[in-house]
């Protein structure tokens, strides 16, 4: 996966991801956090890449994006493992 990153502040960051099905898990995942003001993506044309903006509040917004991605890998992690369990 490659990322760009177009903009970034300790409390913001806006960065474009070649995949529109990992922007909007993302988006979910950051929408959970109370430390998260704002996160969502955009695309100026289904032909582009999407653009991921978060906004945060006593987080900084990488430390968002790494529990976001920590929490999502966790998540991931338990769905093999039902699913192995399976007979």
């Amino acid at each position: 996966m490659e990322l760009k990153i177009l903009k970034s502040s300790k409390d913001e960051i806006e960065f474009e991801v070649d995949d529109l099905t990992i922007a909007e898990i993302l988006r979910v995942y950051l929408n959970r956090d109370s430390g998260v003001n704002f996160a969502a993506w955009r695309r100026e044309h289904p032909t582009k890449n999407p653009v991921l903006l978060v906004r945060t509040k006593g987080k900084s917004a990488k430390k968002a994006i790494n529990d976001a991605v920590s929490d999502i890998t966790k998540e991931l992690e338990k769905i093999e493992k039902d699913f192995k369990g399976m007979k």
